[in-house]
């Protein structure tokens, strides 16, 4: 391989334009805006005529659209991409290969047919990508791709992508196993109620009440008594939970059809999708944080998924091709995996240790205290028959004992872990030089039982998620991790009864 990263430029200093047909792709991301709006109004009826007033601004779209393609230009040099864009307001802007930590290749449906692409250049720590090609033709997205990591990796003194050794592939009988485990069908039947609520009137109170004339009215035609009809009943929502994972089935093939994920020096790629394809490469190196579950259908299929927070970010509105880095596997292909993805053998973990012994008492007071709460206002307004509510307590309490009994840590070998449940079990671990933040909470009741949680922040967690964090440590074992694991930070963040966030974070480490 040449030295030189000027000789692996092809077509250097030449610039190139996206495909004629980029305008018509560009258009149609921008009319999503309108869909929801526009689709109630045509199929319901419902909703304010003035929806449709934004079909005048199609046309000024349509003009943006062709505008884009005859003003966006590309070129590839030997330290990075230029793109030029822009009519009125030119913009050109220089993407090092350095900040290129992410190339993501995506297509729909309607980019296969034109056998095109839309490209995503992503970096770590942008709220969206770096540039985004909208779109290519196939093969010279192809080798945009193949020379960006071939720049990269000369400008790291690196081989070039060599042959991909594949880590994990899903063939389809994996793919229907996985969406009869994760059941995304309530989503989608989710959504369809979202859109049913923003019509301004009562559609989903409808709907079920006209299902309930037609169930109804069919168990009169059929002169079912009671007992008939509750049977009916039960077979009808029986019938509706097997739709609803038959959709799930669908929603997992058409997501995850054809996954593979591959590794070639060091670099993760994953490829996957039915219709729409995706795939996206990440360095391994920039994982930083692993969620593994483990729930009961995982468990009756003997399966594992895994998730990761990588260090690249996407749009909130796009959905990451590496986030899902290996959603199905057997427990030992998982170990296996993760294994390899460390930088040290630490995966599985040997020796777990055990929360504080009072752990049980900190799980269960709030929710304890809130039931009372509501079971005195149900008191109050309904009389004795709130008090049924209590019958509450008794499971919250099995509940906190079974969760404290199954949870455990441990920080060993530069790996920090924790592990949660009985039926649906969780592991979340990172290592401990991929830490960007940690903070020691205690709350008033922490206090007393002489207990702390440690919280770590890393690039790229999701926060919805709750993030990597060990709850109700002993007080003096969790301030013993915490100034050990400090010294690894350049600005830990410390939370103490106190102090707040805001100042804590400026605190220096003990």
């Amino acid at each position: 391989m040449s030295s030189d990263p000027a000789a692996l430029v092809i077509d250097a200093g030449v610039e190139k334009r996206l495909h004629p047909l980029s305008w018509l792709f560009t258009l149609i991301g921008q009319l999503k805006q309108f869909a929801l709006p526009i689709l109630i109004l045509l199929f319901t009826g419902k909703g304010d005529d003035r929806d449709l007033y934004g079909l005048i601004g199609v046309g000024v779209l349509m003009l943006v659209s062709v505008a884009q393609y005859f003003t966006y230009r590309y070129r590839i040099d030997a330290d990075g991409i230029v793109i030029r864009s822009g009519l009125l307001q030119r913009s050109v802007r220089h993407i090092p290969f350095a900040r290129i930590q992410n190339v993501n290749l995506h297509q729909t449906l309607l980019h296969r047919l034109f056998n095109v692409a839309e490209v995503r250049l992503e970096s770590a720590g942008a709220a969206k990508p770096e540039g985004q090609m909208r779109v290519l033709r196939l093969d010279d997205a192809h080798r945009l791709e193949s020379q960006i990591r071939a720049l990269g990796a000369s400008r790291e003194h690196a081989a070039p992508e060599a042959e991909q050794e594949t880590l994990l592939a899903l063939p389809v009988g994996e793919v229907v196993r996985l969406g009869l485990i994760n059941n995304r069908g309530i989503v989608v039947i989710g959504g369809l109620f979202a859109v049913m609520a923003q019509s301004g009137d009562n559609l989903i109170g409808e709907v079920f009440k006209a299902l309930g004339k037609w169930f109804t009215g069919q168990a009169d035609a059929l002169h079912l008594s009671v007992l008939a009809a509750a049977m009916a009943a039960v077979v009808l929502v029986l019938a509706a939970l097997v739709a609803l994972r038959v959709l799930s089935v669908a929603i997992a093939l058409l997501q995850f059809h054809g996954f593979r994920l591959g590794e070639s020096e060091g670099r993760l790629s994953v490829q996957r999708g039915l219709l729409s394809r995706m795939r996206g490469s990440v360095p391994k190196h920039r994982i930083q944080a692993f969620n593994l579950s483990e729930g009961v259908l995982h468990r009756l299929f003997k399966r594992r998924s895994l998730r990761v927070d990588t260090a690249v970010m996407e749009a909130a509105n796009e959905r990451s091709s590496l986030r899902d880095l290996a959603p199905l596997a057997t427990p030992a292909a998982m170990d296996a995996l993760i294994d390899r993805l460390l930088p040290e053998p630490a995966w599985p973990v040997s020796q777990w240790k055990p929360l504080h012994p009072r752990a049980w008492r900190r799980k269960f007071f709030l929710p304890m205290v809130i039931t009372l709460v509501i079971t005195a206002a149900l008191v109050f307004q309904k009389g004795l028959p709130g008090l049924m509510l209590l019958a509450l307590v008794p499971v919250l309490y099995w509940r906190a004992i079974v969760w404290a009994k199954h949870s455990a840590y441990s920080i060993d070998k530069g790996l920090i872990a924790f592990r949660s449940g009985w039926l649906d079990r969780h592991w979340q671990f990172a290592e401990s030089r991929k830490l960007q933040a940690l903070e020691l909470l205690q709350s008033p009741f922490d206090r007393r039982h002489g207990m702390a949680t440690l919280r770590f922040d890393t690039a790229g967690s999701n926060v919805l998620e709750g993030g990597l964090h060990i709850p109700y440590l002993p007080e003096e074992e969790a301030r013993r991790l915490y100034a050990q694991l400090s010294l690894g930070l350049a600005t830990p963040w410390r939370m103490l009864p106190t102090r707040s966030r805001t100042a804590a974070s400026a605190t220096p480490a003990p």
